[in-house]
């Protein structure tokens, strides 16, 4: 059930690794606060009518992440509401930019092995059908790690915590920031 005691002023970005939790953690947070739940992901898949594995195999990369970029500024310049990207889109100084302008950055910082755990059978993650796709995903890990840090805000996961516990866990380190999160009455 919402709670509207709460207003939420900016639109929260949630970004991390592929199995953060982004996605569960963003629409349960979003239905706390009654707010609507964006998934760029989605957003670009619905405008180009194809998966972002095809859009990769098609047009490349570097089309794909211009897609994302524009994708990214108009939900940001929507009402408020919460907003998870893909686990690439905040490598992008662009990006980076967007999000200060006209959001806030979440960080869902979750460690490795966790990540490993959440991630290691699912076939949906392209970028993980390598030989060895563990220590795939360690090099994204450390080559990611440093841009997650420019985050506005992190909060950390723990194997033990569910998503509404990590989506409560959100709410509190933003109800620390009235610029973005206000109660009211």
């Amino acid at each position: 059930m919402p709670d509207k005691e709460w207003i939420l002023k900016r639109t929260v970005v949630l970004v991390g690794m592929m199995g953060a939790g982004k996605t569960a953690v963003g629409k349960a947070l979003a239905r706390d606060l009654g707010v609507a739940f964006r998934d760029s992901d989605d957003e670009i898949e619905a405008a180009a009518g194809m998966k972002i594995a095809e859009i990769f195999a098609r047009d490349g990369e570097a089309f794909f992440r211009d897609r994302e970029t524009e994708i990214l500024g108009r939900l940001l310049k929507g009402a408020p509401a919460i907003l998870s990207t893909g686990g690439g889109a905040w490598l992008s100084e662009r990006n980076r930019r967007l999000v200060a302008r006209h959001g806030v950055s979440v960080w869902l910082k979750v460690d490795l092995d966790l990540l490993w755990e959440r991630v290691r059978h699912k076939d949906t993650r392209p970028l993980l059908r390598t030989p060895d796709p563990r220590a795939t995903l360690a090099e994204l890990y450390a080559r990611r790690l440093p841009y997650y840090e420019k985050a506005d805000i992190a909060v950390e996961a723990r194997p033990e915590y569910s998503v509404q516990d990590m989506a409560a866990k959100v709410r509190k380190a933003l109800a620390r920031r009235p610029d973005i999160l206000e109660k009211v009455g």
